[in-house]
């Protein structure tokens, strides 16, 4: 019997315990930042500073993981996704206490610009630790995992807003977000994979590219040239789907509620049901894409998801109205749920390339798309209209479609 058709074997009490941690990392890791985003207004206000100057102050957050996240790799080859991850996480929550004795918004700006590099790093460790994990249980879960990730995300917000609405003050709010979140980092770092981050790789990785239809891994010797050949035009084509992931879920962060409240004419309340639906429909996605991925691959998968995104924003722009607006921002949320995983591990899988090189590259250019999106879909959107910027959406889900056949199609070994 081929290693493609044995039947998998449960996975061990050590891969569960190990799966469970690094759910955990990534729990804290989408806690940490959006924990202090509902503080923002007293922030702001405590500085005494304008709209441009904060918005100038919170772009070192986007710099910062730009300028640290090709680290990434080099960290984890030097001290294991496992470390960088969980101390990570504890450095990530310890920075922000320095932010209620900011004297002024550069100082403020220098926090979130440490902020945004510690996080680019603990976000490839934590995802190469859970690619590793992933090998382990010889089905697709990292798209559950980054599921987690939004769910912390969304219980750091509603801690931040408890907070701002309890007056808490930040010094002590932060003091206490930072000791809980640390906690749980350092526990799960007891239960994390120990050894190389090569160990539960097959000696002879062959059976995966041959079942995908992709070449085998070159020798030894000629790895570096690969590097330089076709795994860079790889590589180039994951960051481009990374990106379009990013477009999309920009879109609804950062375009949502303005779209709705001045094309469409909406009250604040439903204008912000924008992101709400996009990120909602994001999260079950994740959660559920690990059974949808294995059944179908990950490629068709993808591609499916980037031709709803592409169908259900095009019809919410061709038919602008609160329904269809909100329809089509749930409809991208879901179309690329599994679209950033699916890029991240097939840049973990490439053939000739250090531990942790091609998750470092792909992250750093998802990030790249995080910066770019806002001011072109601005830019369109000032020379027409919002509504025809939001058409970028479409774009990306059409690239997504295009592209998605370098994406390895099997997670099972």
């Amino acid at each position: 019997m081929s290693a493609a058709a044995a039947p998998l074997t449960a996975p061990t009490r050590q891969a569960r315990l190990a799966r469970a941690a690094v759910a955990a990392l990534f729990l804290t890791n989408g806690a940490v930042f959006f924990n202090i985003v509902p503080r923002y207004p007293q922030i702001k206000a405590d500085l005494g500073v304008s709209n441009v100057v904060f918005g100038t102050a919170l772009a070192g957050t986007p710099i910062g993981a730009l300028l640290a996240g090709l680290l990434a790799g080099a960290a984890i080859r030097r001290f294991g996704s496992a470390r960088v991850a969980s101390l990570g996480i504890v450095l990530t929550t310890v920075v922000p206490l320095a932010i209620p004795f900011a004297p002024n918004w550069i100082a403020f700006g220098l926090a979130l610009f440490v902020i945004g590099a510690l996080d680019a790093i603990v976000d490839v460790a934590q995802n190469a630790h859970g690619l590793r994990v992933q090998r382990l249980y010889q089905r697709s879960i990292l798209n559950s995992l980054h599921g987690v990730w939004s769910i912390g995300a969304v219980l750091g917000g509603l801690m931040g807003s408890a907070a701002a609405g309890l007056r808490i003050p930040l010094a002590v709010h932060l003091s206490i977000s930072a000791a809980l979140l640390s906690i749980v980092a350092l526990v799960a770092y007891r239960f994390l994979l120990p050894g190389p981050e090569d160990a539960e790789r097959p000696a002879e990785a062959q059976d995966l590219a041959a079942a995908d239809g992709r070449p085998a891994a070159p020798p030894a010797h000629g790895r570096w040239r690969s590097f330089t050949g076709s795994a860079v035009r790889m590589l180039a084509a994951l960051g481009v789907l990374a990106a379009c992931g990013a477009l999309v879920e920009d879109a609804g962060a950062s375009w949502g509620a303005l779209y709705l409240s001045g094309d469409l004419r909406t009250d604040a309340a439903a204008a912000g049901l924008a992101v709400v639906a996009l990120q909602v429909a994001m999260t079950v996605g994740r959660l559920t894409g690990d059974r949808v991925v294995d059944r179908f691959g990950q490629r068709t998968v993808v591609r499916a998801g980037g031709a709803l995104a592409a169908i259900g924003m095009g019809a919410a722009v061709a038919m602008p109205s609160v329904g269809t607006a909100l329809a089509g921002f749930a409809l991208a949320g879901l179309g690329v749920a599994t679209l950033v995983p699916a890029a991240m591990h097939t840049a973990d899988e490439l053939p000739g390339l250090p531990s942790g090189t091609g998750l470092t590259i792909v992250s750093w250019l998802l990030r790249g798309g995080f910066l770019l999106s806002p001011p072109l879909v601005g830019f369109v959107a000032d020379l027409t209209s919002l509504r025809f910027g939001l058409l970028s959406v479409v774009l990306a889900g059409v690239i997504t479609v295009v592209l998605a056949r370098v994406l390895v199609n099997r997670t099972r070994a």
